[in-house]
């Protein structure tokens, strides 16, 4: 049974910082592909960040490029998102999810095959 499990979210003010971090447990990932999604309040969920376990590429949406950093350790199973510069608009619940295929679809919601359960990130003005 895999389990993601995300912590590092809270309360911060605008301009500042958090990273969040999302542990694996219950496999090794060597292969596939790691991200972090968000929802805010009456959105979709919306695409990130995201980081092949190989470390070889990452990805970011555009809203958040320049701003955030996703990182791994594989060592530890662990992805971390790096968020500078944070913004009331970044306000959201933040989920980490996991791929496990060779091949990486990276803001396709039904490619990620397992999911953790989300910290809040709250960025006030």
């Amino acid at each position: 049974q895999v389990q993601l499990v995300e912590s590092g979210g809270g309360l911060v003010q605008a301009g500042g910082s958090l990273r969040l971090s999302c542990a694996a447990s219950g496999r090794t990932f060597s292969t596939g592909a790691m991200a972090w999604f968000r929802q805010a309040p009456g959105k979709e969920r919306e695409f990130a960040a995201g980081i092949k376990w190989s470390g070889s590429r990452s990805v970011y949406a555009d809203s958040v490029k320049g701003r955030f950093t996703i990182s791994r350790d594989n060592a530890k199973n662990t992805v971390y998102l790096q968020m500078n510069s944070l913004k009331p608009e970044d306000t959201a619940v933040y989920y980490c999810a996991a791929q496990t295929g060779p091949t990486t679809t990276w803001g396709r919601r039904p490619a990620y095959d397992y999911w953790g359960q989300g910290t809040q990130v709250t960025v006030s003005s």
